[in-house]
């Protein structure tokens, strides 16, 4: 055990910190062994370098809203596990790091057999600290067709145990005292590492690995290998139809289309686009082979949407994948994408106006310095340049792109016809507690920011209230 186990609260590390110090390693790891993330990440700094050059305005709206200090630190990382308590364990890890599980997305849908969570901070500051999230699939075992097959995926899984000895005793002296020092949050670190660290040997032999590859690629990435490993490290782009075209140039082989909506003047919600996965050799039991399953990804992130902007977009997004139900794999997708999106508000004047997406409200200089009602309305307080509304960066994932995503690096023949089996329950269940409802966590964020402007008007403190 650690000596420098000291149980007070002011010799931990914040959560905050160790976040940072994980997702730091995360990250060096991830370059080390998948050399082409390290090109994605050199890419991604020069076209948002090159965009906050271009676009002054840009520049000062995320001065404003914190974004520009996090920027270049923001990273999501995807894993997928396969058994209930694998999923609960993770829960207990990501919390020592002040990450909460938000959303549940059903990928049956959509072929895939997982469902999934995105474990990230909630709370404004831990955001604008660093916004690391890991979107993190179970396996749905229930969902592969032989009974014969499906058990003895199972027994292969019962088998593993992916956490180190030594992070479940730090997790478990977290949760009694609190928190970590600063050598235990270091201890933290280097054992939790170990869950996603790529492992070239497999735990089963060749015609296992082949049977269960046979039943979805994802079931064999999943069952067939010590650990989960990250099967990508996401970083964040201003201008992702500019990384999207750059990508050949620097030899990544670049997927046909970006996921989600259309390229517009005010980003909405995600878009993603990735590299191709990478054939990597493997060793199984009895057979040397490969294995494909990790690659590079990068997002673009736009305003959160309320329920009546998200409803909108779904509309639109099932409009333009029913045309011909020929989906995102058409040669005119990306047309068709941008026709049907035209019914889709572009200003932000318009989306706050309609209540298609939120805002952080505050005070602008003029308004901190003018007489002012408490009670004025926001509309006249915009109007009158008195307050600013800043969009709500989204936070979470959308399980159209996800699937979409998945597929691209499985292979164009792994959709598989599997009905919407959404089973948030099941999910809870197996991962111990409820997942947050990302649509209620940015009202929640809008609303404080509106009680903080109106506390100011009033003369009243402003409570740092960011739950």
């Amino acid at each position: 055990m650690s000596t420098s186990h000291q149980p007070t609260a002011d010799s931990f590390v914040s959560a905050d910190d160790i976040r940072t110090r994980f997702s730091r390693a995360m990250s060096a790891m991830y370059r080390q062994e998948v050399p082409q993330y390290g090109t994605l990440i050199d890419l991604v700094a020069d076209i948002n370098a090159r965009t906050l050059h271009a676009q002054p305005t840009l520049r000062a709206q995320m001065a404003h809203a914190g974004e520009l200090e996090r920027l270049d630190v923001e990273r999501h990382g995807a894993i997928r596990v396969g058994t209930a308590a694998e999923l609960a364990t993770l829960r207990r890890l990501f919390a020592v790091m002040g990450m909460e599980p938000v959303g549940y997305y059903d990928l049956s849908v959509a072929g895939v057999p997982v469902h999934s969570t995105a474990f990230r901070p909630v709370a404004d500051a831990a955001l604008a600290a660093n916004p690391f999230r890991v979107f993190t699939s179970l396996l749905r075992l229930e969902l592969i067709a032989d009974p014969a097959l499906r058990e003895k995926a199972a027994t292969i899984l019962a088998r593993r145990q992916i956490f180190t000895p030594r992070v479940l005793e730090l997790i478990a002296q977290c949760e009694t005292d609190g928190g970590l020092a600063d050598a235990d949050a270091d201890a933290f670190v280097r054992e939790a590492l170990e869950t996603f660290r790529w492992h070239s040997t497999a735990t089963v032999d060749a015609e296992n690995y082949r049977a269960l590859q046979a039943a979805h690629r994802l079931v064999a990435d999943v069952v067939c290998f010590r650990g989960p490993h990250i099967n990508h490290l996401t970083p964040r782009t201003l201008d992702i139809d500019a990384a999207q075209a750059a990508m050949p140039a620097r030899g990544m082989d670049a997927k046909d289309v970006v996921e989600g909506p259309p390229r517009r003047n005010c980003p909405i919600l995600l878009r993603q686009t990735s590299f191709k996965a990478l054939q990597e050799a493997v060793r199984f039991t009895d057979d040397a082979g490969a294995h494909t399953a990790r690659f590079g990804e990068i997002e673009q992130r736009g305003v959160a949407l309320t329920r009546k902007g998200r409803a909108l977009y779904d509309q639109l997004l099932a409009e333009v994948r029913d045309m011909g139900n020929a989906g995102s794999a058409a040669p005119d997708y990306e047309s068709r994408l941008a026709l049907v999106f035209r019914a889709f508000p572009d200003t932000h004047e318009a989306l706050r106006a309609q209540g298609l997406a939120y805002y952080r409200y505050s005070l602008t200089a003029s308004g901190e310095a003018a007489q002012i009602d408490a009670e004025t309305s926001l509309k006249v307080l915009l109007a009158k340049g008195w307050a600013q509304a800043d969009p709500i960066t989204y936070e979470d994932f959308l399980p159209v792109s996800a699937a979409g995503i998945f597929q691209s690096n499985l292979g164009g023949e792994e959709q598989k016809q599997y009905q919407a089996h959404a089973a948030q329950q099941a999910f809870e269940a197996a991962l111990g507690g409820r997942v947050h409802d990302e649509i209620a966590l940015y009202e929640a964020a809008q609303q404080r920011s509106v009680d903080q402007l109106r506390a100011v008007l009033r003369g009243m403190p402003v409570v740092d209230a960011t739950a």
